[in-house]
């Protein structure tokens, strides 16, 4: 319980709530990203043939 205090009341912890919020919501941004422009390619794929 005290970890969890810590956490979620020291700066230290803090900081590290704010850096995983930051690496989460960029892994959620290459993933979609990366799918939007698979689609594309593969749609214009399509279109040459």
């Amino acid at each position: 319980m005290h970890a969890l205090r810590d956490l979620f009341t020291s700066d230290a912890g803090l900081m590290s709530m704010a850096v995983i919020a930051f690496m989460l919501g960029m892994g959620g941004f290459f993933i979609r990203y990366t799918l939007k422009h698979v689609r594309e390619d593969e749609a214009a794929d399509r279109r040459k043939r």
